[in-house]
Parts: C-alpha cells; sequence; structure tokens
C-alpha cells in the first residue's frame, strides 16, 4: 500500500532542515527523504558566515537563534587579503555582522530540533512523477512509493526533483578548487596558521589561488582554486596524493613558499571539486504540488557568501507562506517563488561577477578594491 506524506522534503541540507522546522513550530509536520546512511554519513563542509537578513533571519524563525550564538566561532569573521608573495594587501578584523559557524555545527542544531524520525536516511529518491490534483509520487531506491500533495526539492546542485519544473543543469564555471586540510595548525603547522592569520584568508594572483579558513578546533580548511578546462581535475590522479600535490605545485610556480606550503604540508588527501551554477535569473513556470529551494533552484558560485544564508531563508519564508495559507499549498508556493526569484537573481549576479574578479589576470586588485568599497 503507498504512503502518503502531506509534505515530502527532498534533501536535508540546511535549507531542507529549516524548512521543516519552522513548519514544526507551527504544527504543520514535514517529512524529509536523504540518501545519506546517517547523519554522521559524511563530513558537512567548513565555515559559513550567517548573514544577519537571510541566514539569521531563518534561524530566528525557526526558534533557534539562542542556539546559534553559542557555537559562534569568535573572530572567525576576521579577514585578510593576500598577493602570491604573501605580503597583506588588506586586513579587517571583522565586526561580528556575519558571525562564522562550522556548517556541520548548525546542520546538528538544526537536526537536534527536529522531532525524532523527521529525517528518513538512507532514502535516495530516484523518480517523481506528477499525478492528478497536484499531488505527485515519489519512489525511493528501494522500491518504496509515497504520495504527497507537496514536494519540496531540497535536494542541492543535482536535483531529481528540479527536471519536475526546469530543463536547466548547473553548467561548469571555469573554476575548479582542491580541497585540503591542515591540522593542528599552531602546533604542526605554524607557518601556514600564521599566513592564514585568524579568520579567512584570499590569496590570488593569476586567475588562481587560495581561499582558506581557521577553524575552531585550530585545523585550517583551504581551497587551492584556479581557472582550468573541466577535464582538469579528471586528468589528475588524486588517489596519489604525492602526484596531486606535485601537479598543484605546478600551478602554483613563483608563489611564496608559505602559500605553496598549503598544499606541501597539507594532511590526508586533496579533493577536487568543481565549481557549478545554474543560469543566474534561473526560474520556472509555477507547476502545482512541487518547489525548489536553496542549490536545486539557484546553484552559484561561493563568491557572494549567499549560499547556504539563501538555502535557509528560502526554507524559512516557504514555511511562512505554507502556514499563513492553510489549505492553499498553490497559493503559497507561488508567493513563496515570486520572493524567492528575485532575491536569488540578484545574488546570483553577485556571484558570477566577484567570480571574476576573484581570478582576473590583475588579482587581488579588484577584490581589495571591492572590499575596501564596502566600508567607504
Amino acid at each position: 500500500m503507498t504512503k502518503h506524506q502531506p509534505i515530502i522534503i527532498a534533501g536535508a541540507g540546511l535549507g531542507g532542515l529549516v524548512l521543516a522546522r519552522v513548519l514544526h513550530v507551527h504544527g504543520v509536520e514535514a517529512a524529509l527523504y536523504d540518501l545519506d546512511a546517517s547523519r554522521a554519513a559524511r563530513p558537512q563542509g567548513g565555515m559559513l558566515d550567517l548573514h544577519e537578513e537571510s541566514g539569521q533571519a531563518a534561524l530566528r524563525a525557526a526558534g533557534l537563534h539562542e542556539g546559534f550564538e553559542e557555537i559562534i566561532f569568535p573572530g572567525g569573521d576576521a579577514m585578510r587579503v593576500l598577493g602570491k608573495d604573501a605580503a597583506v594587501r588588506l586586513a579587517d578584523d571583522g565586526g561580528g555582522e556575519r558571525p562564522e559557524v562550522k556548517r556541520g555545527d548548525l546542520r546538528d542544531l538544526l537536526l537536534d530540533a527536529l522531532p525524532d524520525g523527521a529525517v528518513r536516511w538512507n532514502s535516495k529518491i530516484v523518480e517523481a512523477r506528477p499525478l492528478d490534483g497536484g499531488r505527485h509520487e515519489v519512489t525511493l531506491a528501494d522500491g518504496e512509493t509515497l504520495t504527497t500533495d507537496l514536494l519540496v526539492g531540497a535536494d542541492g546542485a543535482w536535483s531529481r526533483v528540479r527536471r519536475l519544473v526546469s530543463d536547466a543543469v548547473p553548467a561548469y564555471a571555469g573554476i575548479s578548487f582542491v580541497e585540503l586540510n591542515l591540522y593542528d595548525a599552531d602546533v604542526r603547522h605554524p607557518r601556514a596558521a600564521a599566513v592564514i592569520g585568524s579568520g579567512l584568508m584570499f590569496a590570488l594572483a593569476e586567475e588562481k589561488g587560495f581561499l582558506a579558513h581557521r577553524e575552531p578546533d585550530g585545523n585550517l580548511h583551504v581551497y587551492a582554486a584556479l581557472r582550468a578546462p573541466a577535464e582538469w581535475t579528471a586528468a589528475v590522479d588524486f588517489a596519489d596524493t604525492a602526484s596531486a600535490k606535485a601537479e598543484l605545485l605546478t600551478r602554483f610556480a613563483g608563489w611564496h613558499d608559505d602559500l605553496r606550503g598549503l598544499i606541501a604540508d597539507a594532511d590526508g588527501p586533496l579533493v577536487p571539486r568543481q565549481i557549478h551554477a545554474l543560469p543566474v535569473g534561473h526560474r520556472w513556470e509555477p507547476a502545482p504540488g512541487v518547489t525548489l529551494l536553496g542549490d536545486a533552484a539557484h546553484l552559484m558560485s561561493p563568491f557572494a557568501g549567499d549560499g547556504a544564508n539563501l538555502a535557509m531563508l528560502d526554507g524559512a519564508e516557504l514555511a511562512a507562506a505554507i502556514v499563513a495559507r492553510p489549505g492553499g499549498t498553490e497559493a503559497a508556493v507561488a508567493a513563496y517563488e515570486a520572493a524567492m526569484f528575485e532575491r536569488s537573481e540578484a545574488a546570483a549576479a553577485e556571484s558570477a561577477a566577484n567570480l571574476e574578479v576573484c581570478f582576473a589576470p590583475d588579482a587581488p586588485d579588484g577584490l581589495v578594491a571591492l572590499m575596501e568599497g564596502y566600508t567607504a
């Protein structure tokens, strides 16, 4: 017998969790289906800065802002911009307006605020198809089928739910990251700790660079980034860490030894991550009983710092629209989408522009000018 769930959320990322939590606060239950085997199945990434008008607003709507304040990394919003010679071109101690938090700690805060069983782990959605009356049928990898009145695609960049409303697919943005870590940095990697500082560090030049962050546990989380064809990551044997380091170091020939040391001294494997984005202004015609949030709706590069913040705001605002229109799912979704399309288009345009600034031939000049403009 097919089970019916009034609201199904595909994906237990930050946006989906905020949606479920805000609905729960208002007495509306939703079921989240996630492909991970458990909440601890994989690392959750590095640091996030939470914006007052989006990420923090979502946490206030979820009744979790006090809990958020307990997991903030004090001083983590400091920032410095360097050139390839490791000379500091701009330094900002931060002002606490966009406090930093570990993504995993934030996710745990949201998960712990949901009822037991709200997330169905190891439940990959492999197919979703429309039924009459705005309902949808969802099929899981284990063969189970469910029906729902509202299906929300919070399932990330390669969303399966997105296919119900849009033919758009993310395109490679021309930038590849290589993720790496240096553990217990103040003791084991003092030169790396010194060059990165107490918060976020950009070192940019020649269409490449480093984006790095100190974490609360004293580890350093680093992305080496460069313009490269999409085929580059497949051509490098990242299973052979020594070989991958050697290849990456050739890309940073002539850079200061303290910056090259971030690669040479990295602990553990190097992980390639290509940057993809949906078209700026991605939107779709209204479809009964289905919508998207977060990366499924508006995947963008990380160069405006808006991805997670917008996903959380999406979740909070969709929940508010549902609560304000009990029984009126179509009107709730229409109101949510109208606002979401406008704000996500502006953020995606900013993100795309900032990517070009960061990886321009004359970087970091453009980024320094951009940052100084914010404080002028």
